[in-house]
């Protein structure tokens, strides 16, 4: 490793420690820039801009990577492969969970298993794709809490995309009713409820599921909201109102107590 290795001065310590600094500043400013971007540019483009931030992050540090090298090791093939062999090594032996992640991390890049502004689903924590760093994929959630989950999950566990990459997507609000009552009125009610809702996409079809329970009816209705971050102001306008037409008709909902003893 010694013949490996340049003969490091003090100038050379400095450009590197200066070429990482330079990097992480230029990362923050373009991740920065484009979210600042996204939020100023017609909805339709949002997401396509934060998609192109992952690249930006990865072409950078791969620059960094490419210049700093060179510095530490003389540019030969020899020298290369035997550095790209130690590193390996050690990413094999002492670093396995950040290697397995570090890899998993560039393939849900590179695969657009997810990407900034997606709505995905992992272990039960449901959020927004905020940022996919280089060991962790950061959300948040509904609620406002933010999410680490590193990408080693992609090996290992399911991920559910609700928006793929899509400003829109499906939302489903669920309504229990008592079993005696009219489900031809109460479905055409439903259907026109969220065929009126504000927050859904035009022209986009609304489809209302009735699944008979031994404890009632429950309703599903389905309809797809025009911007991924109003979904829960969908569904919470569609409950809201369809709670109150439901018992303009009379019909009353199922009683949970009921509905448990049934079971």
């Amino acid at each position: 490793m010694q013949n490996i290795l340049k003969n490091l001065f003090w100038r050379d310590v400095l450009l590197i420690l200066c070429v990482l600094v330079l990097a992480k500043l230029i990362t923050l400013f373009v991740q920065g820039f484009m979210r600042w971007l996204a939020e100023k540019i017609p909805p339709r483009l949002r997401l396509p801009v934060l998609r192109i931030v992952p690249f930006v992050r990865l072409l950078i540090g791969i620059g960094a990577v490419a210049v700093i090298v060179p510095i530490l090791v003389e540019p030969t093939f020899r020298n290369i492969a035997t550095v790209a062999a130690s590193l390996g090594l050690a990413l094999a032996y002492t670093l396995k969970d950040y290697g397995s992640s570090f890899v998993a991390g560039w393939v849900s890049v590179l695969e657009n298993v997810y990407q900034p502004g997606d709505w995905i689903e992992v272990d039960g924590t449901y959020g927004e794709v905020k940022s996919i760093r280089a060991r962790a994929t950061r959300i948040v959630t509904a609620d406002d809490n933010e999410i680490t989950i590193p990408h080693s999950h992609l090996w290992s566990k399911s991920i559910s995309n609700a928006s793929s990459g899509n400003r829109h997507l499906l939302c489903v609000t669920d309504f229990y009713l008592h079993p005696d009552h009219d489900a031809l009125a109460a479905r055409n009610l439903l259907t026109e409820i969220a065929k009126a809702c504000p927050y859904r996409e035009p022209e986009s079809p609304v489809v209302v599921i009735v699944l008979g329970k031994p404890w009632g009816t429950h309703y599903r209705v389905k309809a797809c909201v025009h911007e991924s971050r109003e979904q829960f102001l969908l569904m919470s306008d569609i409950m809201v109102r369809g709670t109150m037409a439901i018992r303009s008709l009379g019909i009353r909902f199922a009683q949970a107590p009921y509905a448990e003893t049934q079971r």
